[in-house]
């Protein structure tokens, strides 16, 4: 008897080993074509791990980023103890929730208004102007920003000042700033989830559409009623991903737009933008490496607990 179970596990096993083999002489171009990539994320993601080990040191950069005694989570401590522990970790999950909820919210609903274009040529501009500013880097926008909000010479405070008001100093006031950065991060990102979204609704099935035409659906029924719900595995993944990232606010946005405007740090300092002055001023590698490791650790239960109530919702819709 436990010959046959055997013999049946052995044989189980081999039919897998094929099936994985048949599958990979199949696709063996595509899988191919992945190999780049795979490379690129093992070397970036996946080697720096081993600086885990600085988190839990009292490193000293000159002598190495792995020398230094154990100092055990005197690090996290020196983090989660200071004044600032609490502020930056609010300003974090506030604005990057902020961005989630807004970016969604415009590149769904010009993905939806693209699809009910007819003529091809007005989408492909369209697409090509909102894709643009996805370009542009930090360091541009965030010249352009100042450009607009400049005291003496901005846009908005010129046409103020012609307008008989007095001008707004916007760089002196921190209370402005989640607006202004949530609006600078849908120019710049929006348009590129649009993209997203539109790929998604291009490959809805246009039969759909025409049974539901048939039937006397308006525009706006058939929007509800097949659009969204068609792409509704898209767009969970999508937020789900970006759920991960919610304790990594990007540098870029937050350094270059508030020019690093120490007035301004109440709303717009955020984790990567502190452990960046630390390892800056203080040249605390320790204290930003375990940062770093917070952030990740933080991303991933976010991304298990989301995934899992996703699941509980509509099965179909998780990230895996």
């Amino acid at each position: 008897m436990e010959k046959i179970k055997r013999e049946a596990v052995n044989s189980i096993a081999q039919r897998k080993r094929n099936n994985c083999l048949g599958e990979f002489r199949r696709n063996k171009v595509l899988y191919l074509m992945t190999l780049p990539a795979i490379i690129l994320v093992f070397i970036f993601s996946y080697i720096p791990m081993f600086g885990i080990v600085m988190a839990f040191k009292d490193n000293k950069s000159a002598a190495g980023y792995f020398s230094g005694n154990w100092v055990g989570f005197q690090n996290f401590e020196f983090f989660f103890r200071s004044n600032d522990a609490a502020r930056i970790t609010f300003n974090t999950i506030f604005l990057n929730a902020l961005f989630i909820i807004s970016v969604l919210v415009v590149s769904l609903s010009l993905a939806l208004l693209l699809n009910e274009l007819s003529k091809r040529w007005l989408v492909k501009t369209y697409q090509s102007v909102m894709f643009f500013p996805h370009f542009l880097s930090w360091v541009i926008i965030g010249f352009l920003t100042f450009a607009f909000l400049s005291v003496d010479n901005g846009f908005i405070n010129k046409i103020l000042i012609a307008l008989g008001r007095e001008p707004v100093y916007w760089y002196s006031n921190p209370n402005y700033w989640p607006f202004i950065l949530t609006i600078v991060n849908l120019l710049k990102n929006a348009g590129y989830y649009c993209i997203i979204y539109y790929a998604g609704i291009t490959g809805i099935d246009q039969d759909l559409y025409e049974a539901a035409s048939i039937d006397g659906a308006s525009r706006f029924r058939r929007m509800i009623s097949i659009t969204i719900p068609s792409i509704m595995p898209l767009i969970s993944v999508m937020v789900l991903l970006q759920i991960g990232k919610i304790f990594y606010a990007d540098f870029g946005l937050f350094y270059y737009v508030p020019r690093e405007t120490g007035v301004l740090f109440p709303r717009t300092d955020v984790i990567d933008t502190y452990a960046f002055r630390a390892l800056r001023v203080l040249g605390n590698t320790g204290m930003s490496a375990a940062i770093g490791l917070f952030q990740s650790f933080v991303g991933f239960v976010l991304v298990l607990v989301s995934n899992l109530i996703t699941k509980k919702i509509n099965s179909d819709n998780a990230l895996f």
